[in-house]
């Protein structure tokens, strides 16, 4: 039977919350290797629009005069299929730190390699019988551990392999300022207005409006809920300690408003 060729996908990380939030969170933006050029060709042409050529950051988002920008932004990613968002949200008053070792940062740093290593697994999943690679570029990760990126490297590798017959699927594992990373910058726009949604944060105009713009591609009237676990485009997921009671966290069937092909 011929190869069919290796599949090489770009996960572009960031964190959110680490700032005494209720809630903090970790967001992926993803993309097939190959598809980088075209990315950053279609946000140059979009910046040069608008005459935006600051970082792209949430933080940033509430500017009126750079609304537009925003707006497409978004419009861009939801119209191309080979671009997906995935986060996770953690409450921190649900994480029992009995599990480790009393420690937030560590805690952080596991649900991090959490979501790595849950989504490298589903994509291996629904690529059966293909080589697949992945190549991490994350903003540096807030902890006191000097070495956090490499020790995440190495621990979502061998959770991978543990239940895949992928050795490695982390071949490239690089930390990166996200303002030498448009990548990175698009995932921190959209979880920075996934995670103000649920911190209740977001006040002024221009987030607002983002927000809505978000919620409405998703067929959402915000973006106060988690996704169905296999959903593609735009994956929420609220993790929580089931031995706390019961799933307080709503789960809404996404309603694309431009639908993926079936795969």
């Amino acid at each position: 039977m011929e190869n069919p060729g290796k599949l090489i996908w770009q996960i572009a990380c960031d964190e959110s919350g680490i700032d005494g939030a209720p809630y903090y969170g970790f967001g992926t933006l993803w993309m097939k290797w190959q598809r980088r050029g075209d990315f950053s060709k279609l946000v140059a042409d979009l910046r040069a629009k608008h005459q935006y050529f600051d970082e792209i950051k949430w933080q940033k988002a509430h500017s009126k005069r750079y609304q537009s920008f925003y707006i497409e932004l978004i419009d861009l990613f939801f119209k191309r299929e080979w671009l997906a968002f995935h986060c996770i949200i953690i409450r921190k008053s649900d994480v029992d730190k009995s599990y480790h070792d009393g420690d937030y940062d560590l805690a952080r740093r596991k649900h991090f390699n959490m979501l790595l290593q849950v989504k490298i697994k589903n994509v291996i999943k629904a690529h059966k019988g293909r080589e697949c690679q992945f190549r991490v570029v994350v903003d540096p990760i807030a902890s006191r551990y000097k070495k956090a990126d490499e020790a995440s490297h190495i621990i979502v590798n061998n959770q991978v392999k543990q239940s895949t017959e992928h050795h490695e699927a982390i071949d490239n594992y690089l930390t990166k300022d996200s303002k030498d990373s448009v990548q990175i910058q698009l995932s921190d726009l959209l979880l920075g207005a996934v995670m103000s949604a649920w911190q209740k944060k977001a006040t002024s105009e221009g987030k607002v409006l983002i927000q809505r713009a978000i919620a409405n591609y998703l067929g959402w009237n915000d973006l106060e809920a988690d996704t169905a676990p296999a959903e593609r485009k735009f994956n929420i997921w609220y993790f929580y300690e089931p031995k706390l009671g019961p799933r307080t966290a709503e789960t809404r069937k996404v309603r694309l408003l431009y639908p993926l092909p079936n795969r």
